[in-house]
């Protein structure tokens, strides 16, 4: 994924109202952007951080700017969640997430379920059930290279998840995917300890047959791209440096 045109940098003031943001442009001039994140940022909104902005040519846009990346001292933060299922599509056409390969057929925010979803990624092909692909950001890090997920209560996230296991029921196969979007990030768990009720369910997804991937994206201010799997670890501790003192 490149952007067109480039990304212009400036330093973070403050994100408020979840979807604006106040940053100094490289003149110095204060500017506001619009911030597409609906989640806590844990991390990802440090007052006087180096940003990354993307420009919209779209006259009926109040805010044509819009937050794409962040910096903070452990890495290179994509904030933009919509990124993550751009990231997922080209990731699966382009083979590098191989377990997803093989099929005819790839598309998007398809209507399913039980409760009125959409799915992010439907593949389908004659010779094998249908694969549903349900993508989701992942950029909280707590320490020692875990990231978690959801940064904050998810009912959204909760539904999703009963929604791949009645899928997965149906005989078809319901694929789970995090796209981790923060470059400290090396390994990924369920945020127990901020929302409990969606890490018993992605644990009885995964006994349901609920496939569970991770990849993480490369991420440069002018390209982002998935790079490389990354583990899931569903462990019943509240974060890495609990699970180290027991250790």
């Amino acid at each position: 994924m490149k952007f067109t045109p480039p990304l212009q940098q400036g330093t973070l003031i403050k994100r408020y109202k979840r979807f604006l943001t106040d940053i100094y442009d490289e003149k110095g001039e204060q500017l506001t952007i619009h911030c597409p994140n609906t989640g806590a940022m844990t991390g990802c909104a440090i007052e006087g951080s180096r940003v990354w902005y993307s420009e919209s040519d779209n006259p009926k846009r109040k805010y044509p700017h819009t937050w794409e990346l962040a910096e903070n001292e452990h890495g290179v933060i994509c904030i933009n969640t919509q990124r993550a299922n751009q990231l997922a599509y080209e990731g699966i056409e382009q083979g590098v997430i191989h377990e997803l390969s093989g099929y005819s057929k790839l598309q998007r925010e398809v209507k399913y379920g039980e409760e009125n979803s959409r799915i992010d990624l439907l593949l389908s092909d004659e010779s094998r059930p249908p694969c549903y692909v349900e993508v989701k950001s992942c950029t909280l890090l707590e320490s020692d290279g875990c990231g978690y997920f959801p940064d904050a209560v998810s009912e959204r996230g909760q539904k999703h998840l009963r929604e791949l296991i009645h899928i997965k029921r149906q005989g078809n196969r319901a694929v789970l995917l995090f796209v981790v979007q923060h470059t400290g990030i090396t390994k990924v768990r369920p945020a127990a300890h901020i929302d409990a009720k969606y890490s018993t369910l992605i644990g009885e997804a995964e006994e349901q047959g609920v496939e569970i991937l991770c990849y993480r994206a490369h991420l440069e201010p002018g390209v982002l791209k998935l790079a490389q799997s990354v583990p899931f670890e569903r462990k019943n501790v509240n974060s890495c440096t609990d699970l180290a003192k027991k250790t």
